[in-house]
């Protein structure tokens, strides 16, 4: 594999922890952070590592097919790992055509200029595409998603990410572009801007805001330490085979309402409140439309096949998590300001 790799999207939650297992691990690597920094680009993430001389900041959008052409044309660079997407659920009910440019047209951009620039000469070259398990779709009480599970997305973000992942392939298929792509269940950890759940509670608990629930609250999801991402990312990029999926799960499923309540009772442990306190600002809100019931990942095959599996359980990870947050309520607030108090209102209506 050559050396010259292209993160899109690094300045995000993801993004960011990926950049750095990178740039510090490799250091005989160069990585390119590409990143339009909207709203969840933040370069705070990033102040560890902006120094370091194997690493290259770019402010770019992956809608500007020219750009992306001339960039690639530039730094010739060997690999892609593509991670910059609209990510959001909400706010794709409230603003589909932004997740249509971004997470379609955006790819396709990034795979032409791939295609146009190494011209069939493939050979250590590849094209990493991370996508979600919610193009699976909903599942019931039984079952896991496997690499072969159909796809039947529910809401415009998992459609979205549903037609960049078609293309990918379509890419491999028709033009032999060397691309792999995994699809990860629910991320949480340091960094994550406070639209998502955990934050988002830990975020209102701070703040003595009531935390909102869809619904009844039993919606679960499988929970995935974002370093334990990163380092599987490192892994598929690494070890996986031309033309495979791969599934990145936590083995670890939770109800959000319980997820909520353990929140809740963490932060009343570390704040000294009585016990119950925080759990009294539960709220529950309208469900949110086409709201999946149920995800759970089955990644058995990334770790028969290349030794894959999370480093980490929920309860302590979520307990590093809110440890970081108390640590960090400076970051916290300098997000949650402006345009996401305002977007915060439209959604919850409390």
């Amino acid at each position: 594999m050559g050396n010259k790799i292209l993160i899109t999207g690094g300045a995000g939650f993801i993004g960011s922890h990926l950049v750095r297992q990178f740039v510090n691990k490799y250091t005989d690597y160069k990585i390119f952070n590409l990143d339009k920094l909207t709203y969840a680009g933040n370069l705070e993430n990033l102040k560890d590592v902006e120094s370091k001389s194997n690493y290259q900041f770019i402010k770019g959008d992956i809608n500007d097919a020219e750009f992306i052409n001339d960039l690639f044309l530039k730094y010739q660079f060997d690999g892609v790992i593509h991670l910059a997407a609209e990510s959001h659920v909400d706010r794709s009910i409230l603003e589909p055509l932004a997740f249509i440019h971004t997470n379609i047209i955006g790819t396709v951009n990034l795979l032409n200029a791939a295609k146009n620039i190494w011209k069939d000469h493939y050979e250590g070259k590849r094209f990493y595409h991370i996508s979600t398990d919610e193009v699976y779709g909903s599942l019931g009480e039984e079952g896991l998603f496997l690499e072969s599970t159909s796809y039947d997305p529910q809401s415009p973000y998992s459609a979205s990410k549903a037609s960049s992942d078609h293309f990918v392939r379509a890419y491999g298929n028709t033009y032999g572009l060397p691309i792999i792509i995994s699809n990860c269940s629910n991320n949480y950890g340091p960094n994550q801007f406070p639209e998502k759940l955990i934050p988002l509670i830990i975020s209102n608990i701070l703040q003595n805001k009531a935390l909102p629930i869809y619904g009844d609250g039993k919606y679960t999801r499988d929970w995935l330490w974002v370093k334990d991402h990163a380092m599987a990312i490192d892994t598929i990029y690494h070890n996986g085979a031309n033309g495979e999926t791969y599934n990145i799960g936590g083995f670890n499923e939770w109800k959000n309402i319980n997820i909520v309540l353990l929140i809740c009772d963490i932060l009343d442990e570390k704040l000294g409140n009585p016990s119950g306190t925080s759990s009294q600002l539960i709220t529950y809100i309208k469900d949110r439309p086409g709201h999946d019931r149920r995800y759970a990942i089955d990644a058995s095959k990334l770790k028969s096949e290349l030794g894959w599996v999370p480093s980490i359980t929920f309860e302590e990870g979520i307990r590093q998590t809110i440890e970081w947050y108390l640590d960090n309520q400076q970051w916290l607030s300098n997000i949650t300001s402006g345009e996401y108090l305002q977007y915060y209102k439209q959604q919850y209506q409390i």
